[in-house]
């Protein structure tokens, strides 16, 4: 065997995603060949791709059939997140992708959405940050169990930083771990848009592969200056199948597809889609509707990423400071991870087929 016998086979082997091959894409590193020894590593667009496995099949299946049979072959993979931000990178310039998680309504789940997402990522290798950008309502301090704590400062370069917080492997910022949780954010839209300029410009982030972004619900001043801040990678917006639910996504869809806004929409997540008994988990009872999340994908084409079931757990781990990510719910955990993939890929194609997000210029 030879590497170039390896590659010719490889080139048989496409990105499913990217729509060409491995081997055109570049994603085929350290190949070495010994008898019957063949190992290579295949570099991915995300740590948490969920096509490991098939592309590893694949390539052993290549070989095996247009190489050599009997060869024993070792598949190894990296990953080089994908981005295409192309500012000037003043403002959060180690970040590779920010990701908004956003609603039409409150009451949908978002913030567990966006923890959970982050702690999926996270978990499937990447570096991930949260940012709680919910200012008078925020969550993230009580999700992960850091009520009460404060984040320290450090001098980079000529000013003083906020270093985030570090839990479950993952950075957090939230005015929650800035103000006492029992006093009200009584704040004009001015002071709450100039603390989200300060979580963007005054915390050391430092290296992420993703920041998530847990927005307020609706649609206002704080998204408007988030995307006048920052080059948004795309959004995720969260919904509930019922009615009521949907119709408020539906204009937070319209304010990211308006043309001088126009940032690309990562998927759709239905949240609360069914609720499954602990004691009956083969059964599935629609109480907020069925499947009209999926129905709205469909009707925007835009691409669905997934169901997350109602379960008593979910909420319970949230109230203790444990994330469904890091308890032993595999039913949730499985959810959440699947979704987290499908919006990985979802990114991963955002940013192979379209031109970077830029930072937004909105005309009061």
């Amino acid at each position: 065997m030879t590497q170039e016998q390896i590659l010719q086979a490889l080139s048989n082997v496409q990105e499913p995603d990217l729509g060409k091959d491995i081997v055109t894409l570049n994603m085929v590193k350290d190949i070495s060949v010994s008898g019957n020894d063949v190992a290579f590593t295949i570099v991915l667009t995300t740590p948490a791709c969920p096509m490991k496995d098939m592309m590893k099949n694949a390539s052993v299946n290549a070989i095996r059939l247009l190489v050599n049979k009997e060869a024993n072959v070792q598949v190894n993979f990296t990953a080089n997140t994908s981005t295409v931000r192309k500012d000037t990178g003043a403002v959060l310039p180690k970040v590779k992708n920010i990701i908004a998680v956003v609603s039409g309504k409150g009451g949908v789940g978002k913030s567990t959405v966006a923890a959970n997402l982050a702690l999926a990522l996270s978990q499937g290798g990447a570096s991930v940050g949260l940012m709680d950008a919910d200012i008078y309502g925020p969550s993230v301090p009580i999700m992960f169990g850091v009520r009460g704590e404060r984040p320290k400062m450090i001098n980079a370069g000529e000013k003083g930083m906020i270093v985030p917080l570090e839990r479950y492997g993952i950075k957090l910022m939230s005015i929650g771990l800035l103000v006492d949780e029992k006093n009200a954010v009584v704040w004009r839209g001015p002071m709450a848009s100039s603390a989200i300029r300060q979580f963007v410009t005054d915390v050391f982030w430092d290296e992420l592969d993703y920041l998530v972004i847990d927005m307020p619900p609706g649609t206002g001043d704080i998204h408007l200056t988030l995307l006048q801040t920052v080059p948004v990678t795309g959004v995720v917006v969260v919904t509930t199948p019922q009615d009521v639910a949907l119709a408020d996504a539906k204009k937070g869809i319209a304010m990211f597809g308006q043309a001088q806004i126009n940032v690309p929409i990562i998927g759709i997540v239905e949240n609360m889609s069914y609720f499954t008994p602990a004691e009956l988990p083969e059964n599935k009872y629609y109480i907020f509707g069925k499947e009209g999340g999926k129905k709205l994908a469909e009707e925007y084409e835009i691409p669905f990423l997934g169901q997350i079931p109602l379960v008593q757990s979910i909420r319970e781990g949230g109230d203790k400071g444990v994330p469904i990510m890091m308890s032993d719910d595999a039913v949730s955990r499985k959810a959440f991870e699947s979704f987290a993939g499908i919006a990985a890929r979802s990114i991963a194609m955002r940013n192979a087929h379209l031109e970077a997000t830029r930072v937004v210029e909105v005309v009061a």
